[in-house]
């Protein structure tokens, strides 16, 4: 299969898109212009050597003569990483771009066959909006395998619409979709998201019947964490098409079934959910609570620590009073994490003169590795060599990583999910308070 050789085309209705005036319309247009730059070079590169660069560079100049179409005009780094750490090493450049042969082969590609071009193979995160209580909303523009350009949200394949161009063709690609895999758990997540575009379009016949047909797809005896998966999508659809009292039975009984399964607190959490949608406060609660304790943490102070940092020197968060401090529960191997240290370094540049500080709280079985990538990106923030058994991950409830903790001047939680683009806004208002 190879890139289709139509001219790129670019759907992007800023009209459409609340929150997007001014300047960021213009950059918009400007981002969506270089990707289609961009994916006509893909085209003819692809059309030639049979396959995709390892890196975006490689276009240059034999294929893009431009170098600047590797630039998003909202990108304040113009293309320059943050730290150096798997990014393109000829180049700057200001887009998501992970097309290795390895990679392309063992996922891409096949992915690609699935979704007949629709998926992204290019993505600009450097997009935002604000919503109606000022949050930050990230939007991605993207340039598709067909060689088309639209905006979307994070996750592209929950935005079909966007995708495909329209209702009737979301739903006829996602339908042609789950032919080719039917029965692939890979793609599981395709069930859902039809369902709910048959509820949009008020096909409630075409959506019943794919919950159906799901029973005898799903593998309910499968593996503890296969099962938990099969059931989780079951309850999606279920939801999708207002069988919320469905949904809760099958979670309730979940709930007393799978009290081993690592996933349980996210039954707690939909169960919390559903609760929610029927105004059962007290529940929706109780719910949310088993799902996340660390909720009550929220306004109270921090369990405090006794550490020695990676400098050998002893470190405690009480040290940090009259400061806001973020804690950052992260590791080199998680991908995730590496992801997420450019915006922590932006921030703490920005704020490491106004009574903020970041300490690292690193979960990695490898103190050598630590160090080496620490010397590679130069963090300048103390860093804790806390291990994959982590006494502070226990101390503190964390569950996953990235964990990014946001600690207020009298040392009192007001988050512990302080990423993405809302980590600065946080930290400014943060910093504004008085003790």
């Amino acid at each position: 299969m190879t890139l289709k050789t139509n001219a790129a085309r670019i759907r992007l209705n800023l009209a459409d898109e609340s929150g997007i005036i001014g300047q960021e319309a213009g950059n918009l247009k400007v981002c969506a212009q270089n990707l289609a730059t961009i994916g006509t070079a893909l085209q003819t590169y692809e059309r030639k050597h049979g396959t995709f660069p390892e890196w975006l560079s490689e276009l240059h100049p034999v294929y893009l003569t431009d170098p600047n179409a590797l630039i998003c005009p909202t990108d304040e780094d113009r293309g320059i990483p943050i730290l150096p750490y798997d990014t393109d090493p000829n180049l700057p450049v200001s887009y998501d771009y992970d097309c290795t042969p390895e990679y392309y082969q063992q996922w891409l590609k096949k992915e690609r066959a699935v979704y007949d071009d629709a998926n992204p193979i290019v993505r600009c995160s450097h997009h935002a909006k604000h919503e109606a209580d000022s949050a930050l909303i990230s939007n991605y523009l993207n340039l598709s395998f067909s060689n088309t350009v639209y905006l979307s949200g994070g996750s592209w394949n929950k935005h079909p619409v966007e995708m495909y161009g329209g209702l009737a063709a979301a739903i006829a690609g996602y339908k042609d979709a789950l032919q080719r895999v039917p029965e692939d758990p890979n793609f599981f997540d395709l069930y859902p998201e039809l369902v709910r575009l048959y509820v949009t379009a008020e096909q409630d016949k075409d959506a019943e019947n794919l919950i159906e047909h799901f029973k005898s797809v799903m593998k309910p005896d499968d593996e503890d964490i296969m099962r938990f998966r099969d059931y989780w999508i079951f309850v999606g659809m279920l939801k999708a098409v207002g069988r919320h009292a469905e949904a809760l039975h099958l979670l309730q009984n979940l709930e007393k079934t799978e009290q081993q399964n690592p996933f349980i607190r996210s039954i707690f959490r939909e169960i919390a959910m559903i609760h929610e949608e029927q105004g059962n406060t007290e529940l929706t609660n109780a719910y949310y609570l088993k799902a996340d304790p660390k909720l009550a943490m929220i306004g109270k102070l921090v369990p405090d620590f006794s550490a020695i940092d990676l400098d050998g020197k002893p470190i405690s968060i009480r040290d940090y009073r009259g400061k806001v401090v973020l804690l950052d529960f992260w590791a080199v191997w998680c991908g995730p994490c590496l992801a997420a240290m450019p915006n922590v370094k932006k921030v703490y540049d920005t704020y490491k003169d106004a009574d903020f500080d970041v300490i690292g709280i690193s979960l990695d079985n490898d103190e050598t590795e630590l160090r080496e990538y620490l010397e590679i990106c130069n963090l300048p923030w103390r860093q804790i060599f806390d291990g994959n058994e982590s006494p502070l991950k226990k101390l503190y409830g964390v569950r996953g990583i990235p964990s990014l903790w946001l600690i207020d001047r009298e040392g009192k939680l007001i988050t512990y999910q302080a990423k993405g683009a809302t980590l600065k806004e946080m930290v400014a208002e943060a910093l504004q308070e008085k003790p």
